[in-house]
């Protein structure tokens, strides 16, 4: 399936690490899975967790979902040879990335996986329209707690002391027609605060969210789906403007207000997303 066909409601953190949890992921809900090599393992089983990773990704049973396998830094010891080993995985993941520079020698290092980039300093913020037009680059993902941290900033309630990196962020994704993924949520017991950051990321145009607790997927993976009424406002805009169409018109008027061509556009990829979604849960159950 084609990247921009994809949904990325809920894309789950996983330790490289932890075998139980690398093989407990094959059936949970998530629509894509960041496999951490980087974060969530320590410097003295670096090693071990990517011959595991390595092994666990060639053995396959993920079904639909995404696997994308987040590495070390290349400025580290372990970098270099956690993204030759990941060959298996959907999507390499880049930690810290600041600019295109960052971006070279990981893709000579694997010519042939797409790349996705970490957006989680100042640098990265700044430069993300670049980054996003890089001919191997397909992803963001926002890494708010490390931002926030070069910040200087408080990110409790509405997230406003980040808001302008997270519309730069965005911005330059979807001025180069990349995935953006939303920041996690830290206190995943906490399912009334996820689901009000997840309708904030939706609102403001992201795909989805990153979650470190499998508890957190219900919530995403229903704020960033299409809900019922969407879709109907979306079937019935398309069928009013097709009969406008009909009649030799070229706007609709649906409820006292204009619908136009763009608004068909926007029906049409609700509907699709929708049935993509509807496609991939079944074959996870299957």
């Amino acid at each position: 399936m084609d990247v921009a066909a994809r949904p990325f409601r809920s894309v789950l953190y996983i330790p490289g690490s932890n075998a139980r949890a690398l093989d407990k992921a094959r059936g949970l809900p998530a629509d894509a899975i960041i496999f951490d090599l980087e974060d969530a393992v320590a410097p003295d089983a670096k090693e071990a967790a990517r011959d595991q990773l390595a092994a666990t990704l060639a053995e396959g049973g993920y079904g639909p979902r995404t696997r994308i396998a987040r590495v070390n830094g290349l400025t580290t010891p372990w970098g270099a040879a956690d993204i030759a080993a990941m060959r298996g995985a959907d999507a390499i993941l880049l930690p810290k990335v600041n600019g295109v520079a960052d971006l070279a020698a990981a893709a000579a290092l694997a010519p042939d996986t797409p790349l996705w980039a970490m957006i989680e300093t100042p640098l990265g913020v700044l430069n993300a329209a670049a980054i996003a037009a890089h001919p191997a680059m397909q992803g963001f993902v926002l890494g708010t707690n490390d931002l926030a941290k070069d910040i200087g900033c408080r990110t409790g309630g509405d997230r406003l002391a980040l808001m302008t990196s997270l519309q730069m962020a965005l911005l330059g994704a979807r001025a180069a027609g990349i995935v953006a993924v939303d920041g996690v949520y830290n206190a995943f017991r906490d399912e009334d605060g996820l689901r009000a950051e997840c309708e904030q990321g939706r609102a403001l145009g992201f795909d989805g969210k990153t979650l470190i607790h499998p508890a957190q997927l219900a919530v995403a993976n229903a704020v960033f789906a299409p809900d019922p009424a969407e879709l109907d406002l979306a079937r019935r805009q398309i069928e009013a403007f097709e009969a406008a169409e009909a009649a030799g018109q070229g706007v609709a008027v649906l409820e006292g207000e204009i619908v136009e061509n763009l608004h068909v556009a926007v029906a049409r990829a609700l509907i699709a997303r929708a049935e993509v979604i509807a496609r991939m849960e079944k074959d996870a159950k299957s």
